[in-house]
């Protein structure tokens, strides 16, 4: 185990803002675990960040499963090393009108995006405060703000709103900072399926979302990334519990 270089968890990175961010913190000298359900699919994030010669290594999670977690948080501090930084991104859709949304899609959101923070978060709370430094970093939506289809993604987003401050006023004192991101449309395979399930091609998609954007572009997942890299530094030691919006413009 190499406690000399930190290790930072990565959920949901398989792909998308969640390879992004894996990339960008390797880069920033961590050692990075890359989480996602299905370990396989996460050889592609892993073998760009030792291409850039940074040094990772892939970790099969159901992040809404605490025997899964626990094991992998296990895994991890035991081949790679003490987990001080996590960023939970990992997420799932199921969008549908309220009426048409059945128990299974509200629970299976819920379960990933809150339950799963909270479990990854809990897992490694304990090798932050042994540390005496830690960075939790949360991965909301402008949904939290309400969207029309995605009560439960909504929901879920608003709840890692609380979850994210209350962690910041327990585990603060310990030397541990928790913050919340808040992406506006980004350009990933997400939001490709939510145009295809609306029948818009995605370009157009992209372009109509875009006009509505103050700055006049979608976002992509390396926007997010160098948000995550601020928290996950020691320059943000004295920014703790936050939700930044990183939309484009003022959507709060």
């Amino acid at each position: 185990m190499n406690d000399t270089v930190r290790t930072a968890i990565v959920t949901g990175a398989a792909r998308g803002i969640g390879a992004a961010i894996a990339l960008r913190l390797a880069s920033d000298g961590f050692n990075v675990a890359v989480l996602d359900l299905d370990e396989k699919a996460c050889s592609d994030t892993v073998d760009s960040i030792h291409q850039a010669r940074g040094s990772a290594i892939a970790v099969g999670v159901d992040v809404a499963d605490e025997h899964s977690v626990s094991i992998g948080i296990e895994r991890i501090a035991s081949e790679f090393g003490t987990p001080t930084v996590l960023v939970n991104n990992a997420g799932i859709t199921r969008d549908n009108l309220l009426f048409k949304m059945t128990v299974e899609d509200w629970d299976s959101v819920l379960g990933v995006h809150l339950r799963g923070s909270f479990l990854m978060a809990r897992g490694v709370q304990k090798y932050m405060v042994h540390a005496g430094w830690g960075r939790i970093v949360n991965l909301s939506s402008i949904s939290a703000l309400g969207y029309r289809g995605q009560a439960n993604y909504s929901a879920a987003k608003a709840g890692v709103h609380g979850f994210t401050k209350t962690l910041a006023i327990e585990l603060g004192k310990f030397g541990v900072t928790v913050n919340a991101i808040s992406p506006g449309f980004i350009e990933t395979d997400m939001t490709a399926a939510t145009a295809e399930r609306l029948g818009i091609p995605f370009e157009r998609f992209k372009s109509d979302a875009a006009s509505q954007i103050p700055v006049n572009r979608v976002g992509q997942p390396e926007d997010i990334a160098h948000m995550a890299s601020f928290f996950a530094g020691e320059q943000a030691g004295f920014v703790s519990g936050q939700v930044v919006y990183v939309s484009g413009g003022p959507f709060a």
